[in-house]
């Protein structure tokens, strides 16, 4: 089973539900796939070993060029430009797909590794915790997420906490999930965000399922919209200080007097996966 955590926008509780649920299986797998913000390792461990990951990117021998062009022609990303007659790379656009080396006829353009990253490791008791780490002032951590996601093993229950939004990092991270659990806040404000990645596990065909978070007095907001698409809500969280504060000391939650409601939560997604 492998289960993809969303949300529109960071905060709004993906991380919490996500850590909880690997506390709560047996032998499983937890990919943090926020490669720009990634917390969620710390609930595990703070020692890890760290796997460099590179991006390859051309390499243009100005003595074998021959200026035909064709290689900017074959570039999709405008990762390359001529700059006074000579072409240059633009190496944070460049999304390493080897179209240039491909169609360059001069055999002018190599391949070179450029680091964009690491993925950290860390075995916990039974669990393999993976985590990956964009570097500093990288555009994309794609090539990281897909990295990551090879550690995956089908025989194992993984959760994957995925980037916040709706872009290409997401959609990479819940390409091979079963299920998608999409974390909401029950406000005007929250229900945008919520629309946004169901309309994503839409277009990739995707079972979806709703988790509203820091649930008070009224949900009715995000029960309206679950109603009307026939989503199905597994589990409110409440809104409440003391799991707050356990919680921003990443304590596991699902260790206090909070563990039914993630254990139900858990259930209510092996049911969904299996449906």
């Amino acid at each position: 089973m492998q289960v993809a955590i969303l949300s529109g926008k960071g905060g709004a509780g993906k991380t919490l539900l996500a850590v909880n649920l690997i506390n709560l299986m047996n032998g499983s797998v937890f990919l943090d796939c926020d490669v720009e913000e990634p917390n969620g390792v710390f609930y595990f461990s703070d020692h890890f070993v760290q796997e460099p990951i590179y991006n390859l990117v051309p390499k243009v021998n100005d003595d074998l060029c021959i200026h035909c062009h064709q290689c900017l022609d074959a570039c999709q990303y405008n990762a390359l430009i001529d700059f006074l007659g000579n072409v240059k790379v633009l190496p944070n656009l460049c999304h390493s797909c080897g179209a240039c080396h491909l169609v360059c006829p001069s055999k002018a353009i190599s391949e070179r590794d450029e680091l964009i990253g690491w993925i950290n490791h860390a075995q916990v008791d039974q669990h393999h915790i993976y985590g990956g780490q964009l570097k500093i002032g990288k555009e994309t951590g794609v090539k990281i997420i897909e990295s990551l996601l090879e550690k995956v093993d089908s025989s194992v229950d993984s959760v994957i906490d995925c980037p916040p939004g709706n872009g290409c990092s997401v959609m990479e991270s819940i390409g091979q999930a079963d299920l998608c659990v999409l974390v909401a806040e029950p406000t005007v404000f929250g229900l945008n965000n919520l629309k946004m990645v169901y309309e994503l596990t839409k277009v990739f065909n995707k079972k979806s399922a709703i988790v509203i978070n820091k649930v008070d007095h009224n949900a009715q907001v995000i029960e309206d919209f679950a109603s009307e698409y026939q989503i199905p809500i597994i589990g409110k969280i409440p809104f409440n200080k003391e799991l707050a504060l356990a919680n921003s000391n990443l304590e596991m939650v699902s260790q206090s007097k909070f563990r039914s409601l993630f254990e139900e939560i858990l259930h209510e997604i092996r049911k969904q996966v299996k449906l």
